[in-house]
């Protein structure tokens, strides 16, 4: 791997580990501030919106100015967030972090740095081996993120050497902040981009542009569907199921784990199978398992069925990163990934408030129903849309 690849694929690794344990620790943080359900629905989707007009900020940015500069300004930005949760406890001041800050309640890949992160990783790994590092760049972030789930276990193992809960949590985000500090010191050993000189007169979308505005399109809904099941709201729910937080920080660890070891996998699916097949195919059978765990009746048989779901869900992941890099042009790949990313951020922003009051209702496993329906759909969609326009690879089979 080269070296550019290397320190993008670590400042990953950081930054979902520190997500990771950031996405069970805040409604746990919370409740113990005496904050309800429906107001850590309300602050998770605020972080969606935030991130959604910051990674649209960045996409346009992106295709003018120097990729590397922008992923320290994000590195920061992170920094920052880590900061101002470990010294503050007031609703409206976490509310506006959570706004202009790098506060992930999926702990997935919606997030702002992901515009350019994508666009150097495609430009770097070339068409022959894009979506191979795509799965790689997906692995090292999931097992990262597993970890960090594992991780959010030590604020009860502070506990029992005398620190408060409170003071447990805020060593927690205080890492966070040192993660992204890490982070854009790995970033700074990125080359300058070569797009840096473009006229900063050129629209940043083009030929590209009906592809990425159908993409989006999809991923929105898509994305409107697993804001219902944001990892936030989704331990929140655990919590209720009757598991503590070490149970439900190991249950995230190992189907962090299933997810990650998916990647590799959908690397082989793609070249055998193309990209789309690839997404669709192993989507639907996961959005069914989610369906039946909300429907199980037991805790283990509910357990069994997620874990399965986590196994297959995010095998589109590496698969949906290369195939957008792989239908644009190069110069536009950095709105491309924006652009395509920032419907999902907002559409995912107006599902946890929704969510959290359901979790706290009668019919707590509906939203798990109202997210695996809308992603079977989803999928039957995408299957329709773009299964005749093949990226280049599949192109010369």
């Amino acid at each position: 791997m080269k070296a550019p690849l290397r320190s993008l694929v670590a400042a990953r690794g950081l930054r979902d580990f520190g997500d990771g344990f950031f996405a069970v620790l805040l409604p746990v943080y919370l409740t113990a501030l005496g904050y309800s359900s429906s107001r850590i629905g309300l602050l998770a989707g605020t972080a969606l919106f935030g991130s959604a007009l910051l990674t649209l900020a960045i996409g346009v940015l992106g295709a003018r100015y120097e990729h590397r500069s922008l992923l320290i300004f994000t590195a920061g930005l992170m920094t920052l967030t880590g900061v101002a949760f470990s010294l503050t406890h007031s609703y409206l001041v976490l509310l506006l972090v959570a706004f202009l800050g790098s506060v992930n309640p999926s702990a997935s890949t919606a997030s702002f740095f992901v515009p350019v992160e994508h666009a150097v990783l495609a430009r770097e790994a070339g068409d022959a081996d894009r979506t191979q590092a795509f799965a790689r760049y997906s692995l090292v972030g999931g097992l990262a993120g597993a970890t960090g789930a594992l991780a959010a276990a030590m604020p009860h193992l502070l506990m029992r050497m005398g620190w408060s809960q409170l003071e447990g949590l805020r060593a927690m985000f205080a890492l966070y902040a040192v993660l992204g500090l890490a982070g854009g010191l790995l970033y700074s050993r990125l080359p300058l981009s070569p797009l840096s000189h473009r006229d900063g007169h050129a629209p940043v979308l083009g030929p590209s542009r009906k592809i990425v505005y159908k993409l989006a399109a999809l991923f929105s809904l898509d994305a409107f569907a697993g804001g219902f099941l944001v990892q936030s709201l989704f331990a929140l729910w655990l919590f209720h199921k009757g598991l503590s937080l070490s149970a439900t920080s190991a249950f995230f660890f190992v189907s962090g784990i299933l997810s990650s070891l998916s990647y590799p996998v959908a690397s082989r699916l793609a070249k055998r199978f193309g990209l789309v097949n690839t997404m669709v195919y192993t989507h639907i059978p996961a959005s069914l398992c989610l369906i039946a765990a909300a429907l199980s009746q037991s805790l283990g048989v509910t357990i069994g069925f997620l874990l399965l779901q986590a196994a297959l869900s995010q095998m589109d992941v590496p698969a949906r990163s290369s195939y957008v890099m792989a239908v644009v042009c190069e110069d536009e790949r950095t709105a491309a990934a924006s652009f395509t990313s920032v419907p999902r951020s907002l559409a995912a922003s107006l599902s946890p408030a929704l969510a959290g009051g359901l979790f706290s209702s009668p019919s707590a496993g509906a939203p798990l129903i109202i997210c695996g329906g809308l992603k079977i759909i989803y999928d039957l969609l995408l299957l329709w849309q773009f299964s005749s326009l093949k990226p280049p690879e599949e192109g010369k089979a």
